[in-house]
């Protein structure tokens, strides 16, 4: 085995092969210091406590450990029926040279066993014993996949739980439902499950399909309540529920409103994303000025907003700078500070204006916000789809009492970035700066990178002059990535990863950024330049 720097508080193991990637998997359960595990094809990723080991003391642990090489037992048997008729089915048969016919002859004739789960919850990573399916990766990633895709990549199936980024070569379609929260369990494939593809009905639907359990695939397109928002619809009606004593009623949620908290760490080899709040220290700061705990749930926006509020309270704005009005039910206005609280009263209306510089702001109430939790967590994570769902008019959510903590002074407002200024992130080169170029890893930081409006909680696509070329053009297996992972497409423009990222990825990363730039990135508008400087060489054993 060889230990990879894979972050400042991540390494990443490579293992022989995918057998032995998962038998370390499991042995390294309860290693001191370990905070995940994440496996992948041939690899482990090994998040740490920094205050409890360091990569050092962990390498030589792990490397050391044994393992038990009896296999894990065989799942359940699911069959999943296909429309074979995704956008890349001819290029691939092309590919492996064969008829488009022989790949989906093939394709269900195989046995395939979910190897390990990634990428996002439901992703099983499918392997069979059929040497025809080793497909490469698109050069670069559709920004967008349709929920229920079947592909390919490398030497694994797989069928996409709902619309998500992706770079697998698609070859149809299945109404299966990969994922639902409310199922028991909410994966449908899960490691050890055999999998036998079968050509669909064309009129198939999710409640049809032999060998597939129903459920409920995305939150999107339903009610509010069904969604988990607040307790009612502000317009439904005289026989909704009452609204609740202290609630905030959504007049305009701007590009993007979510709630947020500390998230879901810890459970990435299910493929679930850690989530939680894009800048952590505007969280933070918004639960101390109106004397809630720091991780305590709070709404996170973009751009234009304005919230209603029903019941007196205590609320604060934090993260991206903008003008503040609050405007009560008499008309009158007044303008507020930037992280500082201030008093409500039933009926005011809270107005966000654009932001002067930063791009996501974080609304702390007193009690913090009061809404379903989805496991163990109140944060909306929007690839995924766990979580409240984006918040529309007229939505109505829950605000808690008292809050536990004295309030906290104001602090000196951060310096965040406008659109054309000059960020430098601090990065720890690795795991695979070794796949680049010499010249591309100076490239990395030696060039200027612009943040491109292709961005998201997923990830910030960015542009560069001069794309990074690889060194190695071979397929990397699927493998674990953190949060803050510079991963590199197939055209060589940097993808840096954001709380809501797939847990695992093929394409390599060539570094991460430090555990402390991760919150400013977060706060990156389009049009802002990046430099990249770094602050730590890979730590190989």
């Amino acid at each position: 085995m060889r230990v990879l720097t894979a972050s400042d508080r991540a390494v990443l193991v490579e293992c022989a092969d995918l057998d032995e990637a998962m038998r370390m998997h499991r042995a390294w359960a309860g290693v001191s210091g370990v905070l995940e595990r994440v496996p992948g094809a041939r690899t482990v990723l090994v998040r740490f406590d920094p205050l409890v080991t360091s990569a050092a003391r962990l390498a030589r642990v792990l490397i050391a450990t044994d393992a038990d090489a009896a296999p894990p037992a065989s799942g359940a048997e699911v069959t999943v029926p296909v429309r074979y008729e995704g956008d890349d089915l001819t290029e691939v048969a092309t590919q492996l040279g064969v008829s488009a016919q022989e790949v989906i002859r093939r394709h269900g004739a195989a046995r395939w066993t979910v190897a390990f789960s990634g990428f996002a919850p439901g992703f099983g990573y499918l392997v069979c014993d059929d040497p025809l399916f080793d497909v490469p990766r698109r050069v670069s990633p559709r920004t967008r996949v349709p929920a229920g895709s079947v592909a390919l990549a490398g030497r694994f199936s797989g069928v996409y739980p709902r619309e998500s980024p992706g770079g697998w070569q698609l070859i149809g379609t299945t109404d299966a439902v990969l994922w639902d929260v409310h199922r028991d369990p909410p994966a449908l494939l899960s490691p050890g499950t055999v999998v036998r593809f079968t050509v669909a009905e064309r009129d198939a639907g999710p409640s049809g399909v032999p060998g597939v359990m129903p459920g409920v695939s995305g939150m999107s397109d339903a009610s509010a309540a069904e969604r988990g928002v607040g307790l009612r619809h502000a317009d439904a009606g005289p026989d909704a529920p009452r609204v609740p004593t202290s609630a905030l009623v959504v007049v305009n949620p701007g590009l993007q409103l979510l709630v947020q908290d500390r998230g879901r760490p810890g459970l990435a080899e299910l493929g679930v994303p850690a989530s939680g709040a894009a800048d952590r220290v505007a969280l933070r700061d918004a639960n101390r000025a109106v004397g809630n705990a720091s991780g305590s749930a709070v709404l996170e926006g973009i751009g234009l907003a304005a919230l209603r509020f029903h019941g007196d309270g205590v609320a604060a704005v934090t993260g991206a700078v903008a003008e503040l009005t609050v405007t009560g039910a008499d008309g009158r206005a007044r303008t507020v500070g930037h992280g500082i609280p201030f008093a409500v009263d039933d009926g005011d209306e809270l107005q966000i204006g654009a932001p002067s510089c930063g791009l996501r702001f974080a609304i702390g109430v007193r009690g913090g916000i009061r809404m379903p939790e989805h496991l163990g967590s109140q944060a909306t994570d929007t690839l995924s789809g766990i979580g409240p769902a984006p918040l529309q008019p007229g939505d109505v959510v829950p605000v808690g009492g008292t809050a536990p903590f004295a309030v906290e002074p104001a602090r000196l407002p951060r310096e965040l970035p406008a659109p054309g200024d000059l960020v430098v992130l601090d990065v720890t080169l690795g795991p695979r700066e070794h796949w680049f170029t010499p010249d591309s890893v100076r490239t990395l930081s030696a060039q200027e990178w612009l943040v491109t409006p292709r961005s998201d909680r997923v990830g910030i696509r960015l542009h560069g002059e001069r794309p990074l070329q690889r060194a190695i053009r071979d397929e990397l297996p699927s493998e674990g990535a953190v949060d803050g992972a510079i991963q590199v497409p197939g055209d060589g423009q940097p993808v840096m990863f954001l709380p809501d990222h797939p847990t695992t990825g093929g394409y390599p990363v060539i570094g991460a950024l430090t555990d402390a730039a991760r919150d400013l990135a977060g706060q990156l508008p389009p049009g802002v330049r990046v430099r990249f400087r770094v602050v730590s060489r890979p730590f190989d054993q």
